[in-house]
């Protein structure tokens, strides 16, 4: 098979393209052509080494993918082959880089088939991101004030939408260009985090859902009211020196119910799917470094069949 793969740590020039051994479904595990998948943060932190998830080479990178199973291993009985499905790896995995992936058949789910596989390759690993930690983690309901951070990335524009769909009124940060867009999404406000500082215009939050990490977590703390609480994904949950509310980090869980939740979201309209930049694999450096550069809207997709 053709994959996109590094043979050591290091800047996104080590990112190469060419032929590897084809994978094999073991037991409870399905073989699925990828037709598309998706580009996460994860990819280039685990390329630069800062995930030691790297202790062989060639090393595939890539969390979510959609495809069609071409084979079943034994002990598979609930999915056939010809099935279209979309998935993420395992939380200690990869490999979505590549024309062909074996994979635990119970962490992937049939494909909505309202959309494309470029589109359900774009909402695996944000879906299940933005659902737990808004559903399970922070457990937002209906009149609740929640800020989310980042609005126009991948993760933040679900969660946003799903705020949204859940009954909250939502307040996002990001840049202007990028304004409108989040609107779209449905945050009832958007602060330009370069003209404003959140933590001078927003207070009293119920919940609050940071995304980008750094010197954002520990402020993201400021704006919520005593009993309030917020959700960390890039990195540890910051230590709050208030005991007053909670700082979580959510368990992003692979499981096919979860998968499930997000197609029917899709499918009933209650979130659409992010804005797509399209990259073929043997441009995997050059979506590397717009990923890391972090300044981009939507999701990076690449198109493998």
């Amino acid at each position: 098979m053709k994959a996109a793969y590094f043979m050591q740590n290091g800047a996104p020039e080590v990112m190469q393209y060419g032929e590897l051994p084809d994978p094999v479904a073991g037991s409870g595990q399905v073989l699925i052509e990828i037709h598309a998948a998706s580009v996460n943060a994860a990819d280039w932190k685990t390329r630069v080494g800062y995930r030691q998830l790297t202790t062989t080479f060639p090393f595939i990178p890539g969390r979510d993918f959609s495809g069609v199973i071409k084979a079943l291993g034994p002990d598979v009985n609930d999915l056939a082959v010809g099935d279209e499905v979309f998935g993420v790896t395992e939380q200690t995995g990869a490999r979505s880089y590549a024309e062909l992936i074996a994979i635990n058949a119970a962490i992937v789910s049939k494909k909505p088939k309202a959309i494309s596989h470029i589109e359900a390759a774009a909402v695996g690993l944000i879906g299940l991101t933005a659902t737990i930690a808004i559903e399970n983690t922070l457990q937002l309901k209906s009149g609740e004030t929640i800020l989310i951070q980042g609005g126009a990335g991948g993760v933040a524009s679900f969660a946003v939408q799903l705020s949204k769909h859940i009954g909250a009124h939502v307040i996002s940060t990001t840049s202007a260009i990028n304004k409108e867009y989040v609107l779209s999404l449905g945050a009832d406000e958007v602060i330009d985090y370069n003209q404003q500082d959140f933590t001078t215009v927003v207070s009293n939050c119920d919940a609050a859902f940071d995304t980008v990490g750094r010197n954002v977590a520990i402020r993201t703390l400021k704006v919520l009211r005593p009993g309030g609480r917020a959700a960390f994904i890039d990195g540890a949950a910051p230590k709050s020196e208030r005991s007053d509310i909670q700082a979580l980090k959510p368990n992003v869980e692979r499981k096919r119910v979860h998968l499930d939740h997000i197609a029917k979201l899709i499918t009933s309209g209650a979130v659409r799917v992010p804005e797509i930049k399209i990259y073929s694999l043997t441009e995997a450096a050059a979506a590397h470094r717009v990923s890391e550069g972090r300044h981009f809207r939507g999701k990076l997709v690449f198109k493998i069949r």
